[in-house]
């Protein structure tokens, strides 16, 4: 693509949390990103193909819903890989690997925040 965005290299969500040093527990130990940078009220958490920024804001700020999607090579393995992990999240806050109607397996995950973060992987079209 050759125009106005053909710099852009990368793409990273900010995410609101009401407790930075909690969220940052919960990408980086539950989830497996590591942190290439804090300072104050903000993070930067890097995975192999991507990051999140993370902002934390005052407690009577209302966050509103959240969702980000993360693209995987193979989405079961990514869940196995979180699953002990994920387990100690509970229920309520894991969806395991499902086959979705529009050609995508995901499973899904609630921060403590409750950002809905879908990772999913393309599956073979069989029309």
């Amino acid at each position: 693509m050759i125009g106005p965005m053909s710099g852009i290299h990368q793409i990273t969500p900010f995410i609101m949390t009401h407790d930075l040093d909690g969220a940052l527990r919960f990408y980086c130990d539950i989830l497996g990103f590591s942190c290439g940078f804090q300072h104050e009220n903000y993070a930067f958490v890097r995975c192999s193909g991507g990051a999140l920024r993370l902002l934390e804001v005052a407690p009577d700020c209302e966050i509103g819903a959240q969702m980000v999607y993360l693209d995987c090579e193979d989405v079961n393995d990514v869940y196995a890989s979180m699953r002990n992990r994920l387990n100690s999240l509970g229920k309520a806050r894991v969806r395991a690997p499902f086959d979705q109607p529009y050609h995508q397996r995901e499973f899904h995950v609630r921060d403590p925040d409750n950002c809905l973060l879908m990772f999913g992987t393309g599956t073979q079209q069989t029309d």
